[in-house]
């Protein structure tokens, strides 16, 4: 599915939201995609990525941002904490922030840095236990432990468990964002290629799709 499609439907969902297209940021979720395959997204406009490695985000972003120096690089995936310092150099936003030590190690590298980026906190909506992100009962605790660290809370993120009616933990999301900070809303990253437009519905600032932009060529 192209990216045209991919923003016609991101508006229509908007549209059956009674929201603004323009709250809604599309992520295109690049892992395991080469170079080429990146540039058409590029050349047709699309500037907000998302990457689930350092290290492979390390080895294509570099030249790609050379020549599209306007590219917001978002970490998605879950960083560990010794990758601290390269992640804070490399990307824009970290969405995965999952846990107090990483919280932690990304207040430090952002003070040597002299760099402010943008975190979501990741919320394990399903308490999963082989899954990364903080409880929903102590997300209230971590967001203010983090504040307290200067790190900037821009939003929550969550992924929700493959079995369950995603929407359910999309309207959770939406629950904690409101209640953890009334006075200022923070964003929601939640909504993948197979149920971005039901968490649109659900208020959804950012959609991460990867399987619907790009397509998977098999020989026969």
């Amino acid at each position: 599915m192209c990216l045209t499609e991919i923003r016609a439907r991101i508006t229509r969902a908007c549209k059956d939201a009674q929201r603004d297209a323009q709250d809604v940021t599309l992520v295109a979720v690049c892992k395991n995609q080469t170079a080429d395959k990146i540039i058409p997204l590029l050349q047709a406009g699309q500037r907000v990525f998302g990457e689930n490695r350092v290290q492979e985000a390390a080895e294509k972003w570099p030249e790609l941002r050379a020549a599209y120096p306007n590219v917001e690089l978002h970490l998605i995936g879950q960083l560990q904490t010794n990758k601290a310092k390269e992640a804070v150099k490399l990307f824009d936003v970290v969405e995965s922030l999952d846990r107090p030590a990483l919280a932690e190690a990304l207040a430090k590298e952002m003070k040597k840095q002299n760099r402010d980026l943008p975190c979501f906190i990741q919320v394990n909506t399903g308490e999963e236990p082989q899954k990364g992100g903080i409880a929903p009962r102590d997300v209230a605790k971590f967001y203010d432990d983090c504040r307290k660290l200067g790190l900037r809370i821009a939003g929550l993120m969550c992924i929700p468990p493959a079995e369950d009616v995603a929407a359910l933990h999309f309207a959770l999301l939406q629950k904690l964002a409101r209640e953890i900070s009334p006075q200022n809303p923070l964003m929601l990253s939640m909504g993948m290629s197979a149920d971005f437009e039901s968490a649109i519905r659900c208020g959804a600032s950012h959609v991460r799709i990867g399987t619907a932009l790009f397509e998977i060529m098999k020989k026969d």
